[in-house]
């Protein structure tokens, strides 16, 4: 599986590579006396803004520390299963854990990151949006400090849609008048982590949640089947991709890219993809939030990204504090933002004039998009539930919009199982 909300946004450019040769200077052992090592497990992101970053704390912090790499697995999964396995085995060569912000509550109710308290968590929340504070938090305390973000936008094409959508049924409708040939809609429905971030946002922005707790069950009745409906009622309609029921956030930039799609729903890496790989169409690409549910209503976007943690295992706790202090600072926030495309935490950085290279355009709508974001169920069963909303509505193709009442009391039965941990999956 793809880790979801941290896709590449832009092209690799003379700071990445000067990034890269200093790479040297951040990773392996320390034989230059610059203080203590501080390893840093993260995926290896593929612009060098998380190497940018550390090499510029490591020099900051005036020889009291160096930030090292220790490279996980380029799938998210694979990033899981690497870093629950060591930290289940007390590993201390861990000090700093770069997470997938659904990790959050796992990973804190398994004892296996430390809390952020007092002056430290205010310096690492301060101006960062709710919603991502959210999503770091576990049973009314932080664990991480947020570090990028993501979300995903409603792309379409301005040369077939006058004005765009601002619900599913809106966006059904106009998909439709265009035709499929020409009117496809393109969204992640293949049975994995993306198909759990479309179900949970379409069921927020019809008014509920699939937990009100870590094992609290909300998934209120009339909502959820409103969500439901509008799924149903996309999956089977004449727009929806034939390859609907597979689909992922590639073959959805790859089906926009060829022309016969009017709509995608996807993240900003799209973005510049189809300023490569597609001119023609780049030429015709604007962006507007994600469609609604119920209209009237505003729609709770995808939320994406990653946080960092200090392990509890590490031999040097209050050094790695102050290195992820420094990482996440609104400037190293902005440089993942332009070298890699990855959206800052902190709003105040949507203000800077250098947002606009990220995201030309619409910096706005992801500022928005973030702000009204709805994170993913906070709970130690995270992976179990995931598996079981997947189960429960996959494929979508299959909901009958006319009667959805048996899915939801699957859903219901099998999100249920999953947070009490009854061994369904």
């Amino acid at each position: 599986m793809r880790s979801l909300g941290i896709p590449r946004m832009a092209p690799i450019t003379l700071s990445v590579l000067l990034a890269a040769l200093a790479l040297t200077s951040c990773t392996g052992s320390d034989d230059s006396g610059s203080g203590t090592e501080i390893s840093f497990f993260i995926f290896n992101e593929p612009s060098g803004a998380y190497v940018e970053a550390a090499t510029a704390c490591s020099e900051q912090s005036n020889g009291e520390y160096t930030i090292s790499f220790e490279f996980l697995p380029a799938q998210a999964d694979a990033q899981r299963e690497q870093l629950v396995r060591r930290l289940g085995a007390e590993d201390d060569s861990i000090d700093i854990v770069g997470m997938d912000v659904i990790w959050t509550a796992e990973f804190a109710n398994a004892g296996w990151i430390l809390p952020w308290e007092d002056e430290r968590a205010q310096q690492v929340t301060d101006g960062v949006f709710d919603s991502v504070v959210e999503s770091a938090t576990f049973e009314g305390e932080l664990y991480a400090a947020p570090y990028t973000s993501n979300t995903q936008l409603l792309w379409y094409r301005k040369d077939r849609v006058d004005q765009p959508p601002e619900t599913w049924d809106e966006m059904v409708q106009q998909a439709e008048e265009i035709g499929p040939a020409e009117g496809q809609i393109q969204v992640q429905a293949n049975r994995y982590e993306g198909f759990t971030v479309w179900a949970n946002s379409m069921i927020a922005s019809a008014g509920t949640q699939v937990l009100s707790g870590p094992t609290e069950i909300d998934l209120e009745q009339g909502p959820t089947e409103e969500a439901l409906t509008s799924m149903g009622e996309f999956a089977s309609s004449p727009v929806a991709p034939p390859n609907i029921d597979t689909s992922t956030e590639d073959t959805a930039r790859l089906g926009f890219e060829a022309g016969n799609s009017s709509f995608m729903i996807n993240y900003p890496f799209v973005y510049p993809s189809a300023s490569e790989n597609a001119p023609d169409v780049f030429k015709q690409m604007d962006a507007a939030k994600y469609p609604a549910v119920v209209e009237g209503e505003e729609s709770r976007p995808p939320l994406g990204g990653i946080h960092l943690a200090v392990s509890r295992y590490s031999n040097n706790p209050d050094l790695t504090f102050d290195a992820i202090a420094c990482l996440v600072q609104p400037e190293n926030q902005l440089i993942a933002a332009t070298l890699g495309g990855l959206p800052p935490v902190t709003e105040s950085v949507y203000d800077t004039k250098g947002i606009e290279k990220a995201y030309p355009g619409f910096s706005d709508l992801i500022r928005q998009s973030i702000e009204d974001a709805a994170p993913r169920p906070q709970t130690p069963a995270y992976t179990d539930l995931s598996l079981a909303i997947q189960r429960a509505l996959h494929p979508p193709s299959e909901i009958d919009p006319d009667d959805v009442g048996e899915v939801y009391d699957r859903l219901y039965d099998y999100v249920e199982r999953a947070v009490n941990r009854e061994g369904l999956l």
